[in-house]
């Protein structure tokens, strides 16, 4: 009888789910993944720009950020280079970095990084996210002013909805675009939930485990960027980490 007992017991612990992670001990887990996209010339003051957020997927060198982000060209006379910077405050890790896929479409960009290899986040499934879950989101807001410390933010599921990708010129508005744009739109998240400058590209992720389920991409201003700082809507869209995964498969084919 004490024998079935103890079967009894085990298997009831057996049958029992996973414990789910807490909120601080995710978060702590996805900080090692965040990086701050940006500039870097020697003979600029600062040296360093930041420009935005991205993350380490794949292998430990691909980064994921928004393609509006990363700058078209970079200033060869001056030895501008696009980097990553790892690490928090003044104890930070400089890498070159290189874009190696992109979708102007999703407004997403891949970034290759040099060695060693960072810790990856895990790209969860953008489809079974549901209205009305909870969400967070880490990464570098006004990155320039507060430095190189992450931040994390809650948010709420609070629409699935058609959304306009930002340009990154108006030269890339043309009328092949701007006439898909208005019959199939690309559908993102809608947060209730607030990014400022610089969030653009943080990982937006499950608070339980961690994976990744979209992309910052872009908050509804009303008025210029400072009012994003200012009077913040709470509104922020993310672009579904389903968009990811194609750049991820172009990389390994194209055998860069």
């Amino acid at each position: 009888m004490a024998l079935s007992a103890v079967w009894l017991v085990l298997a009831g612990l057996l049958l029992q789910p996973l414990q789910a992670e807490t909120l601080p001990e995710t978060v702590e887990r996805v900080e090692g993944s965040v990086l701050g996209i940006a500039t870097f010339q020697p003979t600029r003051s600062p040296r360093i720009e930041y420009l935005a957020t991205g993350f380490v997927v794949d292998d430990g060198r691909l980064v994921v950020t928004n393609r509006h982000a990363v700058p078209e060209s970079l200033n060869d006379d001056q030895r501008e280079r696009l980097v990553v910077v790892s690490g928090q405050g003044r104890d930070t890790v400089i890498r070159n970095a290189r874009v190696v896929a992109q979708s102007r479409e999703h407004d997403l960009a891949l970034l290759h990084i040099a060695s060693p290899s960072l810790p990856a986040l895990e790209l969860g499934s953008s489809d079974s996210v549901r209205v009305g879950e909870e969400v967070a989101f880490t990464g570098y807001p006004i990155g320039m002013i507060l430095g190189l410390y992450p931040a994390t933010h809650r948010a709420t599921i609070a629409a699935w909805t058609p959304m306009v990708i930002p340009a990154r010129s108006s030269g890339e508005l043309d009328a092949r675009r701007i006439r898909a744009l208005r019959d199939d739109p690309p559908m993102v998240f809608q947060l209730d939930g607030t990014a400022y400058p610089g969030n653009s590209g943080s990982p937006l992720y499950r608070k339980h485990d961690g994976k990744v389920i979209g992309v910052i991409n872009q908050t509804f201003v009303q008025g210029g960027r400072e009012a994003a700082v200012e009077r913040p809507s709470g509104i922020t869209y993310a672009i579904p980490a389903e968009q990811i995964r194609p750049l991820i498969r172009e990389y390994h084919s194209s055998g860069q």
